[in-house]
């Protein structure tokens, strides 16, 4: 009988079941979307590419791991390099000593650029290096060029030969003072061995004589230096890359990798399959990292939002079938037949609106993921991992989530005589009942409590908290649902009832519906308690970093490089402190730090390296010094300068040691020399330039920042300035400068809009839906007004002043939500209070208030066109 009840009731009333099926198939597209996205930041891989022939890759561990004691387990928390960690030289030896080992290779790049070409040079130290010139019958100009790449990837000459086809092709290995140049960049500038290429490398700029040509893969620019004068010249001596490992004849390569493992223990990591793609692409860990975030910690929260909203939706629809269900209850039904049936119903709806669902959510994903792929957050070689457990889990998260809320929806009428259910029927639900009530006021307690926790923690450990105080106040929200509709409109309905009769029957429809009410209000409170966090606390951190650049920069010009060179060329900082005119000039480089917080939290920091007089900084930089001075900061790796937000986190003060690790995994502790205010938008720390260049991926300064002498003419420096290099220098003033990094954080606050825009757009579509199922559930009661004698203006102001009562309702308390979260973060993070601005947060409103009026006029329409009727 059940099952034949819930087909039927599918079959002849599907308008009743239209909003469940659309709730559902929105929860579906958003869980869907997030965990496609989880699962691919789970199982990301790159094949590799330059490692192809290497069955085996030795190479250091791209990622921070510390082992923390939670209660009397341990457990380890990794996080992943800002730069690329690199092992130490003499391992090569160690591995190529190994039973089993055919060939060890070892491979390291730094960038490298042209900044000029010679005649044929007269003959090295090992003799001539070949023809070359006007005569050499190969249609080469008399006259070398620049080469078209001016950035090329230096290595050392035993790496030639690790990736497939990289062969020597014309004349012999280099010698000191002497190159190897790809020929595809050597035909490109018309050169020869013999010629002479001028280069800027890390350890400074030199003439180099072409000894030899070698084919590498295709846009790959390239240069290979002898392996003494790589070492030297790379701004890493002694570190390499990586280890590219062959097996000797007869040698199982798995077998070896297993020894290798063994052997070198924890200062390695030996890779093989797929994984060797990571170690060429060392981004491939903080791009997983990202994913899984996106898909794990916003899929949490987009999955708790679909199950309240799903929830929410089907607790009205059944609620409004109480009638059905106490007539049911008269004619003999039992408590287990009327449950069942629900149950039939749900299992009949929610699958098929899960699944339809399914569609729509991997489109999502596979727009999210490009546009993740297209602004470089994630390598382009990463496939997006489509599989069914993403599917599987939407369609099953929706349909236990229907049948619960169902049977919970149904429970009351199912179990009450048949004479008390028809009643409760007819006069409907009465208040909500003590458990709900006393839960919710828990759940209302416990958010307080974090938002007190949260104001009394520092860093990023305040904005950890961050979830859960939303999620406690949301969760009392939807508990106390009306409870909060029957205060806020005995709140408002003074002023309602100012405005006129149809205001007035608003405000007493609105109290005694106060259910039918928060059904409609919870997800409106849901998206602006959510995406007002997520958004605003955004905006309050690129505010307070714009402040910080704007305030913080005092250079009079900032010198950047020209598109395609890795940085500003060594020596920059000497040369600009000679040119007329200029007072100071300090060169930074930004880096990375990763540090422990309080607990088992592993966080990084934005840094930067110092080159040049430390005592010059105050000249270009106003960092706001609270304690110390930074002209203590040293050439060693001993010193470090610490926004105040950052040595709070760690528990430090001038003085004391740090500990944390460098962008490369090194660990460290150097002792605290100053802390500053205005750390965030400029860098959280400060370090030696010698140190961040020896940890970093690139060792070059990108920007030269300069104070002109007072009444010098800033046009005539401004020019000097640019020509401090071949090709010439990007010079920019402060304005230009803050401009720049303002654009920057926009493309960097894109994934949290992005992800804000999904929920809202959720809970959007979600909210309309709800209003449209009670707006069409009134039959009757707009049917009574008008045999009452009520106007159609009359009943369509009434619908008007009630959605925008929702919509106040709703607006209010996300609002008052998300200003309590927002509040001790910000103030922990960047000692102000919420930034919130009016071109954001009008629009929000205004597109509320509008989805609400419309989502109750145009049923309300469709209502009013229909004859007035009491059945």
């Amino acid at each position: 009988m059940s099952n034949g009840l819930a087909r039927a009731a599918v079959r002849f009333r599907p308008a009743s079941f239209a909003g469940t099926f659309l709730a559902l198939l929105f929860a579906s597209a958003v869980v869907t979307a997030c965990g496609v996205l989880l699962q691919t930041g789970l199982t990301a891989s790159v094949p590799p590419s330059r490692y192809a022939d290497a069955p085996i890759v030795v190479a250091a561990d791209q990622q921070v791991r510390s082992t923390v004691k939670n209660g009397e387990d341990t457990e380890t928390v990794t996080q992943s390099l800002p730069e690329r960690a690199r092992l130490d030289a003499g391992l090569t030896a160690t591995v190529a000593s190994l039973p089993g080992v055919g060939r060890a290779l070892p491979d390291s790049a730094f960038p490298v650029s042209a900044t000029g070409t010679g005649h044929p040079a007269p003959s090295g130290p090992s003799g001539p290096s070949g023809p070359s010139g006007p005569s050499d019958g190969n249609g080469r100009s008399d006259r070398p060029g620049t080469p078209d790449a001016s950035g090329f990837t230096g290595r050392g000459w035993s790496a030639l030969g690790i990736a497939p086809d990289e062969r020597l092709a014309e004349g012999r290995a280099p010698a000191d003072g002497e190159l190897v140049l790809d020929t595809a960049s050597a035909r490109a500038a018309h050169l020869a061995p013999g010629d002479t290429l001028a280069l800027d490398t890390p350890a400074g700029s030199a003439a180099y004589r072409i000894s030899g040509l070698a084919e590498a893969r295709p846009g790959s620019a390239t240069v290979w230096f002898s392996d003494s004068t790589a070492d030297r010249i790379s701004g890493h001596p002694g570190r390499i890359d990586a280890i590219a490992v062959r097996p000797a004849p007869g040698t199982d390569p798995r077998a070896l990798a297993a020894e290798l493992r063994h052997s070198l223990d924890e200062r390695a990591q030996v890779s093989t399959d797929h994984r060797r793609g990571a170690v060429e692409q060392p981004a491939l860990y903080g791009a997983k990292e990202m994913l899984t975030g996106i898909g794990g910690s916003f899929g949490g929260v987009a999955a708790m939002t679909a199950v309240f909203v799903v929830a929410g939706t089907i607790a009205l629809a059944t609620g409004q079938r109480a009638r059905e269900f106490a007539l049911l209850r008269t004619i003999g039904a039992t408590p287990r037949q009327i449950r069942r049936s629900i149950a039939a119903e749900a299992a009949l709806v929610a699958p098929v609106a899960a699944a339809i669902g399914v569609l729509p959510g991997l489109a999502l994903a596979r727009w999210w993921f490009g546009e993740l792929v297209s602004r470089g957050a994630v390598p382009t070689d990463v496939v997006l991992g489509v599989g069914p457990l993403p599917a599987l889990a939407a369609v099953g998260a929706c349909t236990v989530t229907a049948l619960t809320a169902g049977w919970f929806a149904a429970r009351r009428s199912a179990r009450m005589r048949p004479s008390q259910a028809l009643g409760e029927a007819v006069a409907g639900p009465g208040r909500p009942g003590v458990v709900r009530t006393v839960t919710g006021a828990v759940f209302t307690a416990g958010a307080v409590v974090f938002a007190v926790v949260a104001a009394n923690l520092t860093g990023e450990a305040a904005a950890n908290t961050a979830l859960g105080v939303v999620l406690c106040f949301l969760v009392a929200v939807a508990l106390l649902g009306p409870w909060l509709v029957r205060g806020a409109v005995g709140l408002f309905g003074v002023l309602l009832r100012a405005g006129g009769a149809p205001a007035s029957l608003a405000a007493d429809n609105a109290r005694a519906s106060s259910r039918r009410l928060a059904s409609a209000t919870v997800p409106i409170v849901m998206v602006t308690a959510f995406c007002g966090t997520l958004v605003f606390l955004q905006s309050s951190l690129q505010h307070t970093a714009a402040e910080h650049v704007r305030q913080g920069l005092t250079a009079d010009q900032v010198v950047t490089a020209r598109p395609g060179l890795p940085g500003l060329p060594a020596g920059t900082v000497e040369r600009a402190g000679q040119v007329p005119g200029v007072a100071a000039a300090v060169a930074l480089q930004p880096t990375g730090l990763v540090y422990q917080q309080s607990g088992d939290v592993l966080g990084t920091a934005t840094a930067l390296g110092v080159d040049g007089d430390p005592a010059a900084l105050p000249s270009v930089l106003d960092l706001g010094v609270t304690s110390g001075s930074l002209a203590g900061l040293s050439g060693s790796a001993d010193t470090i300068a610490l926004d105040a937000t950052l040595a709070d986190s760690l528990g430090v003060r001038v003085g004391e040691r740090a500990p944390l690790w460098l962008g490369d995994g090194t660990r460290v502790e150097p002792t605290v020399v100053a802390t500053y205010s205005r750390g965030l938008g400029l860098g959280e720390a400060l370090l030696p330039g010698a140190t961040a260049a020896a940890h970093s991926t690139s060792p070059y300064p990108t920007r030269l920042l300069v104070a002109q002498a007072p009444g010098t003419d800033r046009a005539a420096t401004a020019e000097a300035l640019a020509g401090l290099a071949p090709g010439g220098l990007s010079v920019t003033d402060r304005r230009g400068y803050a401009a720049q990094a303002d654009r920057q954080r926009d493309l960097s606050g894109w994934a949290n809009n992005v992800m804000a825009a999904v929920l809202a757009g959720f809970a959007a579509l979600s909210a309309a839906n709800t209003l449209v199922m009670t707006v069409l559930d009134r039959r009757r009661e707009i049917s009574l007004l008008r045999l009452a004698g009520t106007t159609r203006r009359q009943v369509r102001a009434m619908l008007r002043w009630e959605a925008l009562l929702i919509a106040v309702i709703g607006l209010a308390t996300g609002a008052a939500i998300a200003w309590t979260t927002l509040t001790p973060i910000t103030r922990a993070l960047t000692s102000s209070s919420p930034h919130v601005p009016l071109g954001t947060a009008l629009p929000l409103a205004a597109g509320t208030a509008l989805l609400c009026l419309a989502a109750t006029a145009l049923p309300g329409r469709a209502l009013l066109r229909s004859r007035p009727a009491t059945r």
